[in-house]
């Protein structure tokens, strides 16, 4: 199959001031497909090379046109005012949004083409027409997706979990009780009740970009990392906390921080707010508030590097089992094997520019 695919982001490192998290997975998903024997042609701008400066065009094969394919893969995009909403050419304006309406123009509507639409963020509204569709799948990374929606979580590779040791794990040195790596966006309330209680008594870093700190100046705020600097920041720390906007908690959506921190060693606390979080972590890491957070912590400072601390990592290792790529893989490949309809009687403008 011939596999169009819409993403704003990168698949190698990227550059450091970037909201994107795909990267983590991205390229697990597209390499698993490929190996599947799928064709993958993306469909958006190749941002590792304008503007991280990576040429993967030896691996990967960008389209800026409307190439023939059998199926649409999106990774959903929003209105973001004053950046993809304005017009083509002004300063700071992004193209994603109005690539991902061509596309859609032209593939979904015009020629009816099957259609997966992975709504990574849950920005798609309950009563968009995109959903009535019959010939469109919204997929969320989520245990339990939105009604009418497939779950499709965010993979980490077979080898990964597989090949994790977690003796080597557990024996690495923590330098720090406690982390949090990743963005403030709709945070706030998780991080107020789980993480800036705890972090005014343990030693601890918050990496990622939060504007609104004023509440919290206890709290020591570094900045965004590179990407490449998250996983040795996971390794140099015992646990983290899983803060979630409320969207995500509700539906158990639990993002790539999760096994980023596995398996890098880092023990992942899991809010009681997050549905779900009992099948992704083991019981003994889900934390009612801040108090427990620190309780938690100190009692796992006792056992760091040891044999105990090593079983639990394995243990969340285990847990990572829903996220597979080859779980992954069956779902989404299932929902792109639908047949293309007849072309709409209807011009809807054609492929819109």
């Amino acid at each position: 199959m011939r596999i169009g695919y819409s993403c704003w982001g990168f698949l190698g490192p990227g550059i450091a001031d970037t909201p994107d998290g795909g990267r983590s997975h991205r390229r697990t998903l597209v390499d698993g497909l490929i190996a599947a024997g799928h064709e993958v042609v993306f469909l958006q701008t190749n941002r590792d090379l304008t503007e991280a400066g990576t040429d993967l065009s030896a691996n990967y094969r960008w389209d800026g046109g409307l190439p023939e394919i059998d199926a649409l893969f999106l990774e959903w995009r929003w209105s973001i005012p004053g950046r993809n909403t304005t017009a083509c050419g002004t300063e700071g304006h992004t193209c994603d949004l109005h690539r991902q309406q061509q596309l859609l123009d032209h593939y979904t509507h015009w020629h009816g083409l099957r259609t997966v639409l992975w709504d990574k963020d849950r920005q798609l509204p309950a009563d968009d027409p995109l959903r009535a569709i019959g010939h469109v799948q919204v997929c969320e990374p989520a245990l339990h997706p939105s009604p009418g929606a497939v779950s499709l979580l965010f993979p980490v590779a077979d080898d990964a979990l597989d090949q994790a040791y977690p003796a080597a794990l557990a024996a690495f040195e923590r330098l720090l009780p406690l982390v949090y790596v990743g963005n403030q966006y709709d945070r706030d309330a998780a991080f107020g009740e789980f993480f800036a209680p705890a972090a005014a008594q343990l030693p601890h870093r918050v990496a990622g970009k939060w504007t609104d700190t004023t509440r919290w100046p206890q709290v020591n705020f570094t900045g965004r990392i590179p990407f490449d600097e998250v996983t040795p920041l996971y390794r140099s720390t015992l646990a983290t906390v899983l803060l979630a906007p409320d969207r995500y908690a509700r539906s158990g959506q639990f993002t790539q921080r999760l096994f980023e921190a596995v398996l890098a060693g880092c023990l992942p606390l899991a809010p009681r707010t997050l549905r779900g979080a009992e099948a992704v972590v083991p019981r003994e890491l889900i934390v009612t508030g801040a108090a427990d957070v620190v309780a938690t912590i100190t009692a796992l400072t006792e056992t760091a590097g040891s044999q105990a601390h090593a079983d639990l990592v394995a243990r969340c290792i285990d847990h990572l089992d829903p996220f597979r790529l080859t779980r992954q893989l069956r779902t989404l490949t299932a929902e792109l094997a639908g047949t293309a309809i007849p072309p709409l009687l209807i011009d809807i403008e054609g492929a819109r520019s």
